[in-house]
């Protein structure tokens, strides 16, 4: 077997976490796949995998071999995907990492508009709403908010701008008043967000010119924005989201905009994905895909009736 194929194997044999797995995914025998395993660790003269009768792990030579490896196999990959392109395809894999509130209400809903123009295409995509590192995990684009940005090699463009407004229910309001300055909030159970620190951080822009940050707590914390809604909704406290998310349930009157007269802060959603010399054509389809649903003017707000509310009812305080 040529050394591409071996590369081939011990680099699907990590990222599935078994050579079992690795052997579906191959359509090998495990046992080939052992054995290939075997071969290139006396070639090298290395061993590359721990192995336990339930798993493997990488050795710290394995690690540095996997590292280099996975970079070759991704040229070649690129390779072919560059010469495909000259025929106009869009096939493969693509694996996508995005926030999960954000996907779940505005991604996922649009997306089999982009499967179906492209059929030889299968999406892996994980919803989470931590930083994730692209190269590490071998994610080909990340949606992430600007406030997880932070990593200067990785090509970036913004999608949306994302507004954020303080919501609570009427329920909750009706126990425990309304506030009226941020300086309130310190006396109301925030709802917040433990995963990243500065979210808890609330924002607000003062009359003078000034500015006036908040550190809010409470006793929910959640790592997800969508955690933060369904509680909010459930009456346990007020939270800081995103308008797209919030504008339907405020319509409904089943949450209620707070401060209305205080900016807050705005963020915004971006798209980011390695630098190289050649963009796959999987990886540009799919940005090209996202500029067009997201820019320049975002969905949410261009339908203005997500933000006519619906009648207020009163809020004893």
């Amino acid at each position: 077997m040529d050394r591409a194929s071996e590369m081939l194997i011990f680099v699907r044999c990590v990222e599935e976490g078994s050579f079992s797995a690795a052997a579906r995914a191959l359509d090998m025998t495990p046992s080939a796949i052992s054995k290939q395993i075997r071969r290139l660790e006396d070639r090298l003269g290395a061993r590359l995998f721990n192995r336990t009768t339930r798993r493997i792990s990488l050795t710290e030579v394995g690690r540095d071999f996997y590292d280099r490896c996975s970079r070759i196999m991704a040229e070649i990959e690129a390779a072919e995907e560059a010469v495909s392109s000259l025929q106009d395809r869009v096939r493969g894999t693509l694996r996508v990492s995005a926030t999960a509130a954000f996907a779940r209400g505005e991604v996922l809903p649009r997306i089999n508009h982009f499967l179906e123009k492209y059929p030889e295409l299968n999406l892996e995509i994980q919803l989470t709403d931590r930083s994730v590192d692209l190269v590490e995990e071998g994610v080909d684009v990340a949606i992430m908010l600007q406030e997880q940005v932070d990593d200067p090699s990785l090509v970036s463009r913004r999608l949306a701008m994302n507004r954020r407004i303080i919501v609570a229910s009427p329920e909750y309001l009706a126990r425990h008043g309304e506030p009226r300055t941020p300086e309130d909030l310190l006396r109301h159970n925030c709802l917040t967000m433990y995963n990243v620190a500065r979210f808890n951080d609330w924002e607000f822009e003062m009359g003078n010119g000034g500015r006036r940050v908040i550190h809010v707590s409470g006793n929910f914390r959640a790592n997800t924005a969508g955690a933060l809604y369904e509680a909010a909704l459930a009456g346990v406290g007020l939270a800081r989201l995103s308008t797209w998310l919030v504008a339907p349930k405020i319509r409904e009157g089943l949450l209620v905009h707070l401060l209305p007269d205080y900016t807050h802060e705005v963020s915004a959603y971006y798209v980011l994905f390695p630098q190289g010399r050649h963009l796959s054509r999987k990886v540009r389809a799919f940005v090209d895909f996202l500029v067009e649903e997201f820019t320049p003017v975002p969905p949410w707000e261009r339908d203005e009736t997500r933000y006519t509310p619906l009648p207020r009812p009163p809020v004893s305080s």
